[in-house]
């Protein structure tokens, strides 16, 4: 079953995507980005907590982060997740890797000490079979035609969100 966005003025789902210092146990976020429902890209490095030692270089070769870029231009913990919160509160924002996002926000507001105010769902919620079916050559268009230089997070949130846009609107390639 697939949930429609509703009301007006809602515009795009909210995409959220979050890169890390690498997968599985003892990895954290290094990076949030946003796509806002109007497609305002928002983008905070997390500089790590004293206790986050994990790191993968294989991540950083994917993201291009590296710990010493973190440390002296990552924002504070809390001040990422008062942020975040700030601008989606009560509002649900999709990620392509829920799992994933959803366990390294957690882990964000956990070493913030804060409550998560938004929810994180699957992007696939919003799609139907068909779409679902066409997703990956129309993101991987999107992805040539946006020709980011940089795989961040703020832009990997920005081309989901556009090839959801696109599989909106009738005969999307």
């Amino acid at each position: 079953m697939t949930r429609r966005l509703t009301g007006a003025g809602e515009g795009l789902p909210i995409v959220v995507d979050v890169e890390a210092s690498g997968f599985g146990r003892g990895s954290y976020p290094v990076e949030v980005g946003l796509a806002l429902a109007d497609a305002t890209p928002h983008c905070f490095l997390v500089a790590p907590e004293r206790g986050w030692h994990h790191w993968d270089p294989e991540a950083e070769a994917l993201h291009g982060i590296s710990r010493e870029v973190l440390e002296a231009h990552g924002r504070p913990v809390q001040e990422v997740a008062w942020r975040l919160n700030a601008l989606i509160a009560g509002r649900t924002v999709y990620s392509d890797a829920w799992g994933q996002d959803l366990s390294w926000l957690a882990r964000l507001f956990e070493a913030a000490r804060m409550v998560q105010g938004f929810r994180v769902a699957a992007l696939r919620e919003l799609l139907e079979e068909s779409q679902l079916e066409r997703w990956e050559p129309i993101r991987r268009q999107v992805e040539r035609e946006m020709d980011l230089r940089r795989h961040r997070a703020s832009g990997d949130a920005r081309i989901l969100q556009e090839t959801y846009r696109r599989l909106q609107t009738p005969r999307a390639a």
